[in-house]
């Protein structure tokens, strides 16, 4: 038996919900709106993608049954009310009805502290069901929390052969295998599946060694950034900083492809979609490159390239449609592209720049913040975030809980900063951390996002109840470190 609602008190529950979304909402820099503003969509097919996936049936945009159209975002009341009276006719929630609620209840209240290290934290990222937390820290620290079990300590790696830091990892899709990197050519892959919760000097686990030198090297001890597993859990894809991208199969236990990929440093490469044939990189040579592993020749020219921008690439993430996928950049902007605006190889070509610095150590040029790109391919551009010192990560929100409708991204000034896709709005800064973040996952079902920092926190945001009192976190003492 459903339960009835006046339109009384669907009304006075959705003004309640949208004064309660605006407290929430934040206006930002770059290229953000300020709340209240006419938001400008962007003309192109990725608006229409999306807005699909988070629109909900007409009859719930309705003021009432039979009534003409009304705003978007539908109160989530009104949309429970229309469940209850079959308003869709369906009985029951789409997935883009769930998207249209879940999207509009950001992870912004907290944080939670679930870890601290004395420790800078590189990697923090789920599992793709969300049952499995992993983090990588520099001490050599891996650490596995079992998010389905409460957040319950699994096991904590200790990485071998280290050199610097854990640049990267890697679940496999079974989650039983874990790869990760350092600046070293060897990857190191582990099962997880055994008992034990600690591998402190490496007895509880065997620690294979990847390979991903070749004789084309010299003898070049290279080191790798970025490490990604296929789909089918069949392949490793690795970025490194000998300007190429190396691929590794797992069945043959060998390194199956070797491409000359860039001018510069690979600082992060992954697969385009679960076909495995395209593979995305992006260097510190400004480019984003597109590979097709179905046609490369001897000559390991690309399928295409992104250009737009004008500084080094820190980050790639994918759609997972083939089609799309952001880069975050050293220029300060995150870049949205649509692989069907690419160049051809030939077309490449350095920016001039009457300006030289280090993002390591050197604050980014006033001069620089107006600078454009004259051959800007991207469909669209996000600032407001800080990407200096490491290689900061950027993604899009969850498919499942958000329809992909955000962009969200770690930064040098200790922040996550959440944009509107579309729009290119900055809805929503959380701060807590005192030193960089350079990584954070938004959980693949659940409106939790959870911030990793190089002052060793590892926090969790979300959207607790009314009676679930927060636990606040614990402020670390800044621990100041040679930067390199």
């Amino acid at each position: 038996m459903g339960y009835s609602w006046s339109k009384l008190d669907i009304r006075s529950a959705r003004c309640k919900e949208e004064k309660s979304a605006r407290g929430v909402s934040r206006s930002g820099n770059g290229s953000s709106h300020r709340a209240g503003t006419q938001a400008k969509y962007l003309d192109n097919e990725i608006s229409q993608i999306t807005i699909m996936r988070s629109r909900p049936h007409e009859n719930f945009i309705r003021q009432a049954p039979g009534e003409r159209v009304g705003a978007l975002p539908v109160s989530t009341v009104k949309m429970l009310a229309g469940r209850e009276g079959n308003f869709s006719g369906r009985g029951k929630f789409s997935s883009a009805d769930c998207c249209h609620i879940l999207s509009r209840y950001l992870p912004v209240n907290g944080p939670w502290l679930m870890d601290q290290m004395n420790s800078r934290a590189y990697v923090s990222q789920f599992s793709a069901d969300g049952s499995l937390f992993v983090a990588g820290f520099q001490k050599s620290h891996i650490k596995i929390y079992d998010v389905s079990q409460g957040w319950k300590f699994q096991r904590d790696i200790l990485a071998r052969n280290l050199r610097w830091t854990i640049t990267d990892t890697s679940l496999s899709p079974d989650k039983r295998h874990l790869v990760y990197s350092s600046i070293s050519p060897v990857v190191h892959i582990v099962n997880i599946c055994s008992d034990a919760t600690d591998s402190f000097a490496n007895i509880a686990d065997i620690h294979n060694g990847l390979d991903f030198s070749s004789d084309d090297d010299g003898g070049y001890a290279f080191g790798i950034f970025s490490v990604k597993f296929s789909t089918d859990g069949r392949e490793i894809v690795a970025g490194s900083n000998d300007d190429a991208i190396h691929v590794y199969d797992l069945e043959a236990n060998r390194l199956s492809l070797r491409i000359s990929a860039h001018r510069s440093d690979v600082n992060t490469v992954c697969f385009a979609n679960e076909s495995g044939h395209l593979i995305f990189s992006g260097s510190d040579d400004t480019f984003c490159k597109v590979w097709d592993r179905r046609c490369l020749n001897a000559r390991e020219k690309p399928a295409g390239v992104l250009i737009g921008h004008i500084e080094g690439i820190t980050y790639i993430d994918s759609r997972g449609d083939g089609r799309y996928l952001i880069s975050n950049g050293k220029d300060q902007a995150i870049k949205l592209w649509d692989i069907r605006t690419m160049s051809s190889n030939s077309n490449c070509g350095p920016v001039f720049k009457n300006y030289e610095w280090d993002y390591r150590w050197m604050d980014y040029p006033p001069r620089a913040r107006e600078l454009k790109h004259p051959r800007d391919q991207s469909v669209a551009t996000y600032k407001g975030h800080s990407v200096l010192r490491t290689l900061i990560r950027c993604y899009f929100s969850p498919a499942h809980s958000t329809g992909q409708k955000y962009i969200y991204t770690g930064s040098h000034d200790s922040c996550v900063y959440i944009y509107d896709l579309l729009t290119g709005a900055q809805v929503a800064v959380l701060k807590h951390h005192k030193s960089p973040v350079r990584d954070c996952s938004w959980h693949p079902d659940l409106p939790m996002l959870v911030s990793s920092s190089w002052d060793g926190d590892i926090v969790k945001w979300e959207i607790p109840g009314d009676d679930e009192s927060q636990r606040p976190a614990i402020k670390s003492r800044i621990r100041r470190r040679p930067v390199h």
